[in-house]
């Protein structure tokens, strides 16, 4: 069911990652760490949300079907030892 915009306002999904990958579509076999809200936000909007190692897309799987992503654990458990 398509979501009513405002009049004169527009949606525009893109998915980019910022990180190097290794091979072609890596970044869909992790699940990745994003801040609750900003993820709440882009599946109900279709807005991306931005995962700590830099990934941007619109979740839509069940992110406990995947390993975490080895990028996103270091950057938590790095501000997590920090107190962020």
């Amino acid at each position: 069911m398509p979501t009513e915009l405002a009049p004169g306002t527009s949606t525009i999904i893109e998915e980019t990652t910022e990180h190097q990958l290794d091979e072609p579509g890596d970044h869909d076999r992790f699940a990745h760490y994003v801040p609750k809200a900003e993820m709440t936000k882009a599946m109900v909007t279709g807005v991306p949300c931005t995962a700590l190692c830099g990934k941007k897309w619109v979740p839509s799987r069940s992110p406990e079907k995947y390993p975490v992503c080895p990028d996103c654990k270091k950057i938590y458990n790095a501000r997590a030892e920090m107190g962020f």
